[in-house]
């Protein structure tokens, strides 16, 4: 089975969900799609005890796929300039210095916070896990994902001030969770022995540092471009190629790819540069090309993350922590924000009950299932890729359908 054989499957599947749901269930396209391939799924596994034909093909697909490499390294690049490009500008630069503590110290506290809580949890399953085991999984589940935030919140009805911190936050802490999971990475690959506090401050600082100046640069580069012709195809054309060609040279220099794409998408989108360089027709050619990629990779998206379930190894004890995972996460996502709420509450007049808010909406998604299938066997790999997977479907799915009732009860 080739690549657009596979490729072409995908987006069958990917069209026939979505017409179901915007058919008949009516769900965010993002929860929708990720219910009626689960429900897919678990069909395909109780035909396989007359005919395990189609599960046997679902799975020769899904083991062909790398989807660790397919979203990180590909899928998130596009998805991430899309929602930084549609993105408030003016609001994020009122709100950018509590979206900058909320997507850094924020998910660097969530990582302890949850790593603590789910080393505790493991033990009462008799499970002797490193610690530094269980700062990985609070590493990768720490990040929110602005693939599944953006188009709940769409639907949701948030005010804008609120909004803009949830979209804006989500925007750059998967950026800074990946390279966080990579640096505790190495420590559990290496050996605390082998790696200095230097190595992780240089691996941190040239990621993060090093990828939103690059993406500053490619966004400049991109307006000049832009700005120096009037020509609506070949202006979309440039910004695909920003993307691809910067996702290139962002993993060849070992900067943030991610960060370097939301830098360069909110410099591309800002309303000053827009008026400057696109004319209103380009304007509108190069919002409706970013959002069809954004709504094509978002539909492939979540029905893979429906479909991975069959490589996971279902052991009842496993599930059981998933579930008893779900309301540490949270808590520590509620006590990570708590500081910097406080703090800048008063200066920058919060919406009502925002701690409330941020922590149920902040959704965890296909980001997280990523990184944990990353892990190798010695980490722990099943165990925190299943507990994982619990958290992402109980997070979008409850999480997603009841965010938009809590917004309009709290704020």
């Amino acid at each position: 089975m080739n690549f657009f054989l596979i490729t072409t499957i995908l987006v069958f599947l990917s069209a026939a969900f979505g017409f179901i749901n915007v058919r008949f269930l009516k769900l965010p396209n993002t929860i929708g799609l990720m219910v009626i391939t689960i429900f897919f799924t678990l069909g395909v596994f109780a035909l396989s005890y007359f005919d395990d034909t189609l599960l046997n093909a679902e799975k020769y697909i899904i083991t062909q796929i790398d989807f660790k490499t397919l979203l990180l390294d590909v899928m998130l690049s596009f998805l991430l300039f899309a929602g930084a490009l549609h993105t408030n500008f003016q609001q994020l630069h009122v709100q950018r210095w509590p979206i900058f503590v909320f997507s850094t110290l924020g998910v660097l506290v969530s990582t302890f916070l949850v790593g603590t809580g789910t080393y505790y949890l493991l033990m009462l399953f008799s499970l002797d896990i490193d610690y530094v085991y269980c700062l990985l999984f609070g590493a990768l589940i720490s990040p929110t994902d602005p693939i599944a935030v953006l188009g709940i919140l769409k639907q949701a009805g948030a005010p804008k001030k609120l909004e803009t911190k949830i979209v804006g936050e989500s925007l750059f802490n998967d950026g800074v969770g990946v390279v966080v999971f990579l640096t505790i990475f190495q420590f559990a690959s290496s050996g605390s022995a082998t790696v200095s506090a230097l190595d992780v401050l240089e691996l941190f600082g040239v990621e993060v540092i090093g990828g939103v100046v690059f993406g500053l640069l490619l966004g400049w580069v991109t307006y000049r471009l832009m700005k120096s012709i009037d020509d609506y195809d070949i202006e979309v054309i440039i910004t695909l190629a920003t993307v691809m060609v910067g996702t290139v040279i962002a993993q060849k220099l070992h900067l943030s790819a991610p960060l370097a794409m939301v830098t360069a998408g909110l410099m591309v989108g800002n309303d000053t540069i827009r008026d400057s360089s696109m004319s209103e027709i380009t304007e509108t050619y190069v919002d409706k090309f970013w959002e069809l990629i954004d709504i094509l990779l978002n539909t492939v998206l979540f029905v893979l993350i429906g479909m991975e379930m069959l490589v996971l190894a279902f052991q009842l004890d496993y599930v059981i922590a998933g579930l008893l995972a779900i309301p540490i996460i949270l808590i520590c996502r509620y006590l990570s924000l708590l500081l910097p709420i406080t703090f800048f509450k008063k200066k920058l007049d919060f919406v009502p009950n925002t701690n409330l808010i941020m922590t149920w909406g902040g959704l965890r998604g296909g980001i997280s299932i990523a990184l944990a299938l990353g892990l190798t066997q010695d980490m722990h790999r099943d165990l925190f890729l299943v507990i994982t997977y619990v958290v992402v479907v109980f997070s979008i799915i409850v999480q997603g359908l009841t965010v938009g009732k809590l917004i309009k009860r709290l704020s």
